[in-house]
């Protein structure tokens, strides 16, 4: 088992900046890729970024367009989505993932552990 805890969201105005942490425990963290996800009210849960177990290898969603930026600190169990220059469709709340295995993917049933999720809310 592992358990991820979100923490960072709350409201940022566009243009601004914020950064999400997602805490890990319970395995080795090294041993799984980590991703995060986003959900707006009334749509799907979306891809939004992931990273490899090393952290060297990472892939985003296309419509973030540079923007955010995934990273992890393994020797803290931590994985981060620093969120830049954020506008209102980035509204959702964010879940962090991990998936025990090599292979970066964007399908959320890929993923074998969730978080409970933050509220980011970007106003205009």
């Amino acid at each position: 088992q592992v358990q991820l805890v979100e923490s960072g969201g709350g409201l940022v105005q566009a243009g601004g900046s914020l950064r999400l942490s997602c805490a890990a425990s319970g395995r080795t963290f090294s041993n799984y890729v980590m991703g995060w996800f986003r959900q707006a009210p009334g749509k799907e849960r979306e891809f939004v970024a992931a990273v490899s177990r090393g952290g060297s290898s990472t892939d985003y969603a296309d419509y973030l367009k540079g923007r955010f930026t995934i990273s992890r600190d393994n020797a803290k169990n931590t994985v981060y989505l620093q969120m830049n220059s954020p506008k209102p469709d980035d509204t959702a709340v964010y879940y962090c993932a991990a998936r025990r295995s090599m292979v970066l993917t964007r399908t959320p049933s890929n993923y074998d552990y969730w978080g409970q999720g933050t509220q980011v809310t970007v106003s205009s």
